[in-house]
């Protein structure tokens, strides 16, 4: 009855659900993937976020290179602001409106110089492509604490002068002229004294493991599924292979000829009347072919 599933047709059907299968499992694994990403990257936030603060003496190696698990890690820091060559960072958005981040310079006790992102300023309404006012920093000796992240990568846009189009650490030291810390940078927590006006704070990380899990369950099912629809499929193929045998057996006894089709609709059977005579259908039949022969002479 299955012995079909041997043809060139249907080995060629069960290479490609095996091949669509594959694409599904390594999606779904794929997915998996991002999900541990999502919640490693949460455990760093739970971690670090709220820890007590390292010294700057302490975390000094960490500004040349952040390891990953320090991501978030407070540093207090003491020094003053070099508010001249204030940047601001194109595109970025709080709480689903655009705008930009602040960067300014802060130079320590010790002498280096540490980019510190002090937060988010809305879209400017006096000029087109900047927000109308900057607040200053605080003048002077400074007290900051600050979250360390790793600087990000490069983006092909460019921007006017005195922006930037990410926070492309390098890019940033050569576009000051003057060396800054290129391993990692600080968003501000807090800034002792306190100025009148300040940047709105950036938001804390969401602690969120998005839809990974159920998009990666999903394409494993698409997987299994390809496979139950071939069997399906297949289970269909060989019922109407036993109708047709049926119906060539039928047909033998009577003496007539029946035409097979592999992908034809099932059709009812017609039953022959009492003493073999032809039935309704086939008289239609009969009369139909006798009008074509007549037609085409």
């Amino acid at each position: 009855m299955y012995r079909f599933l041997a043809s060139t047709r249907w080995l060629g059907w069960l290479l490609l659900v095996c091949i669509f299968a594959a694409a599904c499992v390594g999606l779904g694994k794929w997915q998996m993937n991002r999900l541990d990403e999502a919640r490693a990257a949460n455990d760093l936030v739970k971690a670090n976020y709220d820890a007590p603060a390292l010294d700057f003496q302490q975390a000094r190696p960490f500004f040349s290179t952040l390891p990953e698990d320090r991501a978030w890690t407070p540093v207090d820091m003491k020094g003053s602001y070099l508010p001249e060559d204030t940047r601001i960072v194109r595109n970025r958005t709080t709480n689903g409106q655009p705008g930009y981040e602040v960067l300014v310079p802060f130079q320590t006790d010790e002498g280096t110089r540490v980019i510190i992102d002090r937060g988010w300023l809305p879209i400017g309404d006096d000029s087109a492509g900047r927000p109308d006012v900057i607040p200053a920093p605080p003048k002077g000796q400074v007290d900051i604490t600050a979250r360390l992240k790793v600087g990000e990568p490069a983006v092909r846009r460019s921007a006017p002068k005195g922006q930037v189009a990410s926070i492309e650490l390098p890019a940033l030291e050569e576009d000051l002229g003057y060396p800054i810390a290129t391993g990692a940078y600080g968003v501000i927590a807090d800034e002792k004294p306190s100025p009148a006006t300040a940047p709105t704070a950036l938001e804390r990380p969401s602690i969120d493991e998005g839809n990974h899990l159920s998009y990666s369950l999903q394409w494993f099912a698409f997987g299994v599924l390809s496979f139950i629809g071939l069997g399906y499929a297949a289970r269909q193929q060989a019922r109407l292979n036993r109708e047709d045998a049926q119906e060539a057996a039928e047909a033998a006894a009577a003496g007539t000829d029946v035409v097979h089709s592999a992908y034809r609709a099932p059709r009812q059977r017609t039953h022959r009347r009492k003493g073999n005579e032809p039935t309704d259908e086939e008289l239609e039949d009969a009369y139909l072919d006798r009008f074509e022969d007549q037609a085409h002479h």
